[in-house]
C-alpha cells in the first residue's frame, strides 16, 4: 500500500517537473526584469561614485600627507577631516 502511494507521488512529481520545465511563458519578461535591474544597479553605483569623488579625493590627499616621508607630518596629519 505504501509503495503504491510512493509510486503515485513520484509519478505526480515527475509530471509536474516535466510540465513546468517545458512551460516557457514569462521567460522573456523575467530576462528583461533581470536586465533592467542590472542596468539600474549600474546607474546607481555610477551615481554614488560620482557623488563621492570629492570626498574620496580629499581623503586620499589627507592620507598622502600623513604618509609623506619627506616631511614630518606631526599634528597636521588629518586624513578624515569633516567638512
Amino acid at each position: 500500500m505504501v509503495s503504491r502511494i510512493d509510486n503515485r507521488l513520484l509519478s505526480v512529481y515527475a509530471w509536474l517537473v516535466t510540465r513546468l520545465h517545458r512551460d516557457e511563458r514569462g521567460q522573456d519578461l523575467l530576462e528583461y526584469a533581470l536586465l533592467g535591474g542590472l542596468i539600474a544597479l549600474a546607474i546607481t553605483a555610477a551615481g554614488v561614485v560620482a557623488a563621492m569623488t570629492g570626498g574620496l579625493d580629499s581623503m586620499a590627499e589627507g592620507i598622502k600627507d600623513c604618509i609623506d616621508f619627506k616631511t614630518s607630518a606631526g599634528s597636521e596629519c588629518t586624513p578624515f577631516t569633516p567638512n
